[in-house]
C-alpha cells in the first residue's frame, strides 16, 4: 500500500478495533463508523478491503457531479418485464419479472397444435439468479441480448431489490443457502411451473442453484436442461484472501462477524457514513468488481449503485451463510445436463480457482476463464458472457441452433479488440 492507502487502512482499523454501543459510536463520530461500515459492508458484499487511489486525486465536488451525470445518462438497469410475486415458505414476497419470446414462434406453435391435435410442450425458461448485494438488474446486458429470443425469469433474492425483507431474518433467523435454494424453488413454481429450465446464477446466485439441486434433485432430473455458474463457488470461501496479505485478511476474519453485528444494529449511523465516504466506497467497488481498466464509467457507477443500495443490516444477515457454504457434494447432481462454468481470471472475491474446482467435479462442463475480468464479469465483459450463454442455450435445446442473439453490451475501450475467450 502507498501512504494514502495506509492512512485509510489505519483509520478503518481504528474504527473497527472494538465493538461500540450506539451511543459510543455516535460520540466517536459517525464519519469514522461510516468508513468502517462502508469498508466492511463491501468486504461482505464481494467488493472489499482496498481503495482506488485515483478517486483521492480528483476534487470531491467534481466526483459528485460526475456520479450524478452518470446516474442520469446511464441506461443500465432500466429493463423491466411482466412483474410477479412468489411467496417463500416463511411468507417473504419474492419479486420476479418475466420476459416472453417474440410472438412469431408462438404463432407457429399454435399452427402445429391445430394440425396435430396435441398440446404444445411448454417453452424452455431461463431463470437468472443474482449475487450478494446486487439485484436482477446485474444481468442487464444478457437480458437485453436475449429479449424476444427465449422465455426468461429474473428475480430479486430476499431482502434485495424489489423483494421483501426476509421475514425470518426480521425475527432473528440467519439466512442460509438452503433457504435461498427453497426461495428459488418458490420462484420456479410461480413463474415457470412446467417446461424445461436453464438455471443461471452469478456468485451467490450460483450457490443458490447448488442449494436448489441439493434439496430438489428430482427437479434437476426431470426439468433442468442446462446450468450456468458464473463467478461462483462450491465452498471454502473462508480461505479467500481478497488479494490481501495473510495477516490482514486473518485480522478481518476475526473481527468481521462481531463488527457486522454491531453495524447491523446501527443502520442509520452506518448509512450516513456510507454517503459521506462515497468516494472511498466507489474506489473499493471498482477495484473488487472489475479486472480491467477500460470499463465504461457508466457501468462502474451502475455497479456502485447496485451495491450501495443494499442496507448494512442485510449485509450482516447474509454474511454468515458464506462461511458455512459447502455444496461440493451437490455438484454431481448437475452432471447429467450441459453446464457452463465461467469466471473472470482476476476475480478477487470468488477466485477462478473455485470455478476450476467446480468444473473438476463436472468433467463434461465447459470451463471458461475470461481474461482481464473481475467478479462482475457479466457487466465488464458482457459479450463474452452472453456468447457462451447462447451456446449453452443451444446445447440445452432451449433455442434452435440458428437463433441470433443480440450483440448488446461491448464496454471495452473502442481501440481495444474484444476476443472470444
Amino acid at each position: 500500500m502507498d501512504e494514502v492507502e495506509a492512512r485509510i487502512a489505519a483509520a478503518a482499523a481504528e474504527a473497527l478495533a472494538a465493538p461500540k454501543t450506539a451511543a459510543e459510536a455516535a460520540a466517536g463520530g459517525w464519519r469514522r463508523a461510516g468508513l468502517a461500515g462502508a469498508a466492511i459492508g463491501v468486504v461482505a458484499a464481494g467488493a472489499a478491503a482496498g481503495v482506488a487511489v485515483e478517486r483521492l486525486t480528483v476534487g470531491r465536488g467534481m466526483r459528485r457531479r460526475a456520479r450524478l451525470a452518470l446516474d442520469a445518462s446511464g441506461p443500465y438497469g432500466t429493463l423491466r418485464g411482466t412483474p410477479g410475486t412468489a411467496v417463500a415458505e416463511d411468507g417473504t414476497a419474492l419479486h420476479y419479472e418475466l420476459d416472453e419470446p417474440d410472438a412469431a414462434p408462438q404463432a407457429a406453435t399454435a399452427r402445429r397444435r391445430r394440425l396435430f391435435g396435441r398440446k404444445a410442450p411448454a417453452p424452455a425458461t431461463v431463470v437468472f439468479s443474482h449475487g450478494y448485494c446486487l439485484t436482477q438488474d446485474s444481468w442487464h446486458f444478457q437480458r437485453a441480448a436475449l429479449a424476444g429470443v427465449v422465455r426468461t425469469v429474473h428475480w430479486d433474492q430476499r431482502s434485495h431489490g424489489r423483494s421483501g425483507r426476509g421475514r425470518a431474518q426480521a425475527e432473528g433467523v440467519p439466512v442460509t443457502m438452503e433457504q435461498l435454494g427453497r426461495d428459488l424453488k418458490a420462484v420456479i413454481d410461480a413463474a415457470a411451473p412446467e417446461g424445461p429450465l436453464v438455471l443461471v446464477g452469478h456468485s451467490m446466485g450460483g450457490m443458490t442453484v447448488m442449494a436448489l439441486a441439493e434439496q430438489f434433485p428430482e427437479l434437476v432430473r426431470e426439468r433442468v436442461a442446462g446450468v450456468a455458474l458464473v463467478g461462483s463457488s462450491g465452498g471454502k470461501l473462508s480461505e479467500v484472501d481478497f488479494g490481501l496479505p495473510v495477516v490482514g485478511v486473518n485480522a478481518v476474519r476475526r473481527v468481521l462477524p462481531g463488527v457486522l453485528k454491531v453495524l447491523g444494529s446501527q443502520v442509520d449511523l452506518v448509512e450516513r457514513g456510507r454517503r459521506a465516504t462515497a468516494d472511498l466506497f466507489a474506489g473499493v467497488v471498482k477495484r473488487y468488481s472489475f479486472g480491467s481498466r477500460d470499463v465504461d464509467p457508466g457501468v462502474v457507477r451502475f455497479a456502485e449503485r447496485l451495491i450501495e443500495s443494499t442496507p448494512i443490516d442485510v449485509v450482516a444477515e447474509f454474511y454468515p451463510a458464506f462461511t458455512e457454504h459447502d455444496k461440493a457434494e451437490a455438484l454431481p447432481l448437475l452432471a447429467g445436463v450441459p453446464v457452463l462454468v465461467l469466471a473472470g481470471d482476476r476475480d478477487l472475491i470468488t477466485p477462478s480457482a473455485h470455478s476450476e474446482v467446480i468444473a473438476a467435479a463436472l468433467p463434461d462442463a465447459e470451463l471458461v476463464l475470461v481474461p482481464d475480468a473481475g467478479h462482475l464479469v457479466m457487466l465488464e465483459h458482457p459479450e463474452a458472457v452472453t456468447d457462451r450463454l447462447a451456446d449453452l442455450l443451444v446445447r440445452a435445446g432451449a433455442v434452435p441452433g440458428a437463433t441470433t442473439v443480440g450483440g448488446h453490451g461491448n464496454t471495452a475501450h473502442p481501440d481495444r479488440p474484444r476476443e472470444r475467450p
